[in-house]
């Protein structure tokens, strides 16, 4: 990518009316990271800060025809996916991206709403590891999301989380970020499996309701990382950083009653 130019970012993923997650955050994110973001919905929700109270499918040929479109008119520097809800729509998603795999692919597999609500249909989850796992250059799930994708309980420590990484590397993506959010404590540590290495990013729990949509944020600014050239390390710190602002500056909105959104302009908004 030249210089001068801004990275164009897809997100592929359900959306979020009340704004704080799902394909509004991620567009939200991508501004924020000085890129221009696209969207390819392949659900719309009923939902806000309190949770999910219904989930309507975009048809699966459809997703794969929005996807096909903006391949065929716009320079995409990396992809995002986010919530996929069914076989079908996992089936054309990795269909469709099948010949743009030197384009880098960030896949957070959204399984489960914050207040509980499933957001990915049982026999999704076969297909989403056969399928789009080997297509991604970084899997980034939490706790709980890779434990569901191994079919085993969820790690509780450090030496669990890197050897969960580390078994999900084998299933076929480039690199994964295991996200330690749910272990207890006042640490939020991250660790990254690559073929070569593990690498651990420290957090600081920030102890506050608003986190509504850190992981499809998260998931975002990596990808806008990666498509402005970052090498996925730095693309991971960079990311991490940014999501820990917006978590600190999120009492400055006022979003619902239940668990609020993060603030993802706290850099630009005085």
């Amino acid at each position: 990518m030249a210089e001068t130019t801004i990275a164009n970012i897809l997100s592929i993923a359900g959306s979020d009316p009340s704004g704080g997650a799902g394909i509004q955050a991620d567009l939200k994110t991508f501004a924020a990271r000085g890129t221009y973001g696209m969207a390819v919905l392949t659900a719309l929700t009923a939902q806000n800060t309190q949770g999910v109270s219904g989930v309507h499918l975009v048809p699966a040929d459809f997703v794969a025809t929005q996807i096909r479109d903006v391949f065929a008119d716009v320079r995409v520097h990396a992809v995002k996916i986010g919530m996929i809800a069914s076989a079908d729509i996992v089936e054309a998603v990795a269909n469709a991206l099948a010949t743009h795999r030197s384009t880098p692919l960030v896949l957070d597999p959204v399984m489960v709403a914050k207040g509980g609500a499933s957001l990915l249909a049982r026999e999704a989850v076969d297909a989403l590891t056969r399928r789009l796992l080997p297509l991604a250059t970084v899997l980034t799930p939490n706790l709980p999301e890779a434990a569901a994708l191994l079919g085993e309980a969820e790690a509780t420590d450090r030496d669990a989380m890197a050897d969960q990484a580390s078994r999900l590397l084998a299933l076929g993506p480039r690199a994964v970020l295991l996200k330690g959010g749910h272990l207890p404590g006042n640490q939020s540590p991250d660790v990254l499996a690559t073929r070569d290495r593990l690498r651990w990013f420290e957090g600081v729990r920030v102890l506050t309701r608003n986190t509504h949509g850190t992981g499809c944020s998260l998931s975002s600014a990596i990808a806008a990382e990666l498509g402005k050239g970052r090498t996925l390390p730095d693309a991971v710190a960079a990311a991490k950083s940014y999501i820990a602002g917006a978590v600190r500056g999120s009492d400055a909105l006022a979003v619902g009653s239940g668990h609020g959104p993060l603030h993802h302009f706290h850099a630009i908004w005085s």
